[in-house]
């Protein structure tokens, strides 16, 4: 499976989407929705939910597609608590706040490698479920 996570990467780093969008979009085709569907469902979910005090945005927008594609609640759960656990295992945070330094001064991760990093564990967990990322790379 070819991997998309330097696409939705660069889509943070160019500022033309926030983490949740960048996450969303690229994956808008698997989740069964367009694009423009994909910016208006995450756009409150960048900077940490509105204020760098929540989970990171890319963490929610990796969730947005696993519910969409599972239509499943338990599984998405089960999933998302997968991705939660790998990202805080890589980064020491799921915070936007925390990752982002806010208070301390020490960038954990910057916003691009967030989403890169959900994107990575999005789609170990779309492999799972038998989905090619390939089909309509975006």
């Amino acid at each position: 499976m070819e991997t998309r996570k330097e696409i939705a990467a660069e889509k943070k780093r160019c500022n033309s989407h926030n983490c949740a969008q960048a996450v969303v979009q690229t994956y808008a085709d698997i989740a069964g929705i367009d694009d423009a569907t994909a910016m208006n469902v995450a756009n409150a979910f960048g900077g940490g939910m509105g204020n760098m005090e929540g989970t990171c945005g890319a963490l929610v927008g990796a969730g947005i597609v696993l519910g969409l594609v599972n239509k499943d609640k338990a599984k998405s759960m089960k999933q998302m608590r997968e991705i939660m656990n790998k990202f805080q295992e890589r980064n020491c945070a799921t915070q936007c706040k925390i990752l982002k330094g806010i208070g301390t001064k020490v960038v954990l991760r910057a916003c691009p490698n967030c989403v890169a990093d959900a994107c990575e564990f999005l789609e170990d967990q779309l492999q799972i479920n038998n989905i090619d990322n390939n089909e309509n790379n975006k």
